[in-house]
């Protein structure tokens, strides 16, 4: 092991409502107290609405396995993401949620992940071959990959294909100008005021919502006439709700496509450019994974994922220590009383992985990277009830099982081929936009094996 990996600098524990408000907004890691990484519970105050993160199991549970219903997700968040994401299922709540679920995640059920890994695979290759020597910024090169596996799952066109090429150039732009929250995020505004977004963030949406709808509207006129390819989008937008019979619209669908490539491209890119910087320091673990990718066929092999064992615990622990989505915010329906404190009808609940992951009372060594925790008893006792990167209960991730398949696929490929090291001048520093990114970058030093 070469050290710990990097995480934020804590601010102080006590700081002015408005300056927390400033901090929150360039980077929410940074903006949090060291006392998170130990306390069950902290609340803070602004003078719009009162917030507390929790960390107590417990208090998690309750939330979200046994009364999901009662804390819906908070709208301070959509206010930041609706003109993207519009009416999506990462934004809805109650029947709206229920019914997007009920069509959705039969996609994402049963011999679906066995279809879709060939997408997968050749997504992978195709990185490998572009994949440059020398010193490479890693963040953009799985960004590319990333985004290849969901339009080759999705609408089975690679990335090079031009629209697709359009959208994913349009979300980068997107990242680079929206903040995680914005204005209504912190002050209750009526709904027909405007929401503060820049207006490029605003252009670049709509760019990004009208290639969707290029996309979506032709994959509608194939499933009419006959000649859909049986992948993802086809098997969303022909499935019937089992309560109403009825199908997604072209609209609708759009929304979905939407979070789907930045769920399924923005954080699966977080998670494998992270996961190499940590392979790159710890080179032990990184000849493990060789050792065991050496082993895989050429061509698409369901068999010999399960048996990538320690590429699977290496990147499982990429997403303890930078999970793509740092926190999670719901809100209370009634009043509720959590470790004797009464909280109040709309107060907001923050649930965080970034500091359950690295909680010092719920994992041993917290701040480690150690792959071989998630073979240890201690390890496994700590992942059932501190470990969430794909969020918990009826609102957890539809394509967790996806994301964990093609996170494994693409190590295991990327370190078959190449060897990875990092650069002593150059240590990533994690901050928080719209997923867990390096503030510069994650710059690492790539030679052919």
């Amino acid at each position: 092991m070469t050290g710990l990996p990097p995480k934020p600098a804590a601010r102080p524990d006590r700081v002015s409502p408005w300056r927390y408000i400033r901090l929150f907004r360039q980077d929410i890691l940074s903006a949090q107290p060291a006392r998170l990484y130990r306390a069950w519970m902290a609340e803070y105050r602004t003078p719009f609405f009162r917030s507390y993160l929790v960390n107590q199991p417990d208090l998690i549970d309750a939330v979200l396995k046994a009364r999901p219903m009662d804390f819906p997700k908070s709208d301070r968040v959509g206010e930041g993401l609706r003109p993207l994401l519009g009416n999506s299922v990462f934004l809805t709540n109650g029947e709206t949620w229920l019914r997007q679920r009920r069509i959705i995640d039969p996609a994402f059920e049963g011999g679906r992940l066995k279809d879709t890994l060939p997408a997968m695979w050749a997504a992978g290759l195709a990185a490998v071959a572009r994949l440059p020597g020398g010193e490479v910024e890693i963040e953009a090169e799985m960004s590319h990959a990333a985004a290849d596996v969901i339009f080759r799952t999705l609408f089975s066109v690679p990335i090079d294909d031009d629209v697709a090429n359009e959208v994913f150039h349009a979300f980068r732009a997107y990242q680079r100008t929206q903040p995680i929250l914005n204005a209504g995020a912190f002050v209750p505004l009526p709904r027909w005021m405007p929401r503060g977004h820049r207006a490029r963030t605003r252009a670049t949406a709509r760019r990004i919502r009208e290639l969707i709808t290029r996309m979506t509207a032709a994959r509608m006129a194939e499933i009419r006439a006959g000649t859909a390819p049986d992948d993802l989008a086809t098997k969303i937008m022909t499935t019937r709700d089992p309560e109403t019979g009825e199908t997604f619209t072209t609209a609708e669908m759009v929304d979905q496509v939407a979070i789907f490539f930045l769920a399924g491209h923005e954080t699966s890119a977080s998670a494998l450019s992270w996961a190499l910087y940590l392979l790159a320091t710890h080179p032990d673990w990184q000849d493990r994974v060789a050792e065991e990718a050496a082993g895989l066929p050429e061509a698409p092999d369901f068999a010999a994922l399960s048996k990538l064992r320690v590429t699977r615990d290496v990147f499982r622990e990429a997403l303890r220590l930078y999970p793509p989505v740092p926190m999670m915010v719901r809100e209370t329906t009634r009043s509720e009383r959590f470790r004797n404190r009464a909280l109040r009808i709309g107060s907001q609940v923050v649930l965080s992985p970034w500091h359950l992951h690295r909680h010092t009372r719920l994992w041993e060594a917290p701040d480690a990277f150690d792959p071989g925790r998630w073979q240890s008893e201690a390890g496994k006792a700590s992942a059932r009830q501190a470990y969430m990167p794909f969020s918990a209960g009826p609102r957890v991730c539809t394509g967790a099982g996806f994301a964990m398949a093609e996170g494994t696929v693409l190590l295991a490929l990327m370190v078959r081929a190449f060897r990875f090291a990092a650069l002593k001048d150059r240590v990533p520093v994690p901050v928080a936009h719209l997923t867990v990114r390096a503030k510069d970058g994650i710059w690492l030093r790539v030679s052919h094996r």
